[in-house]
């Protein structure tokens, strides 16, 4: 296989994917949802998979029989007490947590000298890879605050690429959330798609879990996709 059929950065989300912290925001979000007596289901939680904290919100108040409008000042006051809630929630994360197959993924894509990286909207990515204890395992965590737009955006895989100094044509995102896998390819990236529930048409790689992860399949199917589309 020549250098150009092979992976130089895979670039992942982090909930969902490295970590399943999505109880956790389920149950911040249910927090809010009581305080506003908004309905608020695991069902309806689903579709603030990927989503940012302020849509999300807008997503929530939806719900409302008799719509409310809330200033700017107000939405960001209950966005940011959702993600006080969630804060407090994440303090149980533990080495534990880290999804099975991952850290043995990381292993071989050092092994193999392929750079990694964190692109999550989450403004509390730094804390959730330090509580795993995984600092020392990526070579960037795009800091989500810094960011002007959100998934299904590209900025946050774009970011990750060039702050790691790789091309995007040469990245593999790992994603599960559809907006965040129409983000990767919008980047120009090589899609897996994580998922027990559903395949995606557009992702390049559909998987059920984090443990069927494993480099040699990644990087035979990136370089079987790269040679086709060259």
């Amino acid at each position: 296989m020549n250098a150009t059929s092979q992976i130089q950065a895979v670039i992942f989300d982090l909930d969902g994917v490295i970590t399943d912290t999505a109880e956790y925001h389920y149950q911040a979000w249910g927090m809010i949802a009581k305080e506003l007596s908004l309905p608020f289901t695991r069902e309806f939680n689903e579709n603030l998979k990927g989503v940012s904290r302020i849509a999300s919100l807008e997503l929530l108040l939806g719900q409302a029989a008799t719509p409310h409008t809330y200033s700017p000042e107000e939405m960001e006051e209950m966005a940011t007490r959702k993600n006080e809630f969630y804060q407090q929630l994440i303090q149980q994360v533990t080495p534990a947590d880290v999804l099975p197959g991952i850290s043995e993924l990381l292993a071989e894509l050092k092994d193999h000298g392929v750079k990694t990286g964190i692109a999550s909207a989450s403004k509390n990515a730094f804390t959730v890879i330090r509580l795993l204890g995984m600092e020392k395992d990526f070579g960037v965590i795009v800091d989500a605050a810094k960011l002007a737009r959100n998934k299904p955006d590209p900025e946050v895989f774009l970011t990750a690429a060039d702050a790691l100094g790789v091309d995007p044509q040469f990245c593999v995102g790992v994603e599960d959330a559809v907006a965040g896998v129409e983000a990767i390819r919008t980047a120009g990236m090589f899609a897996v798609y994580i998922s027990i529930q559903e395949s995606l048409s557009i992702a390049d790689m559909n998987l059920n879990h984090t443990a069927e992860l494993n480099y040699s399949e990644l990087n035979q199917q990136f370089g079987n996709k790269n040679r086709v589309t060259k």
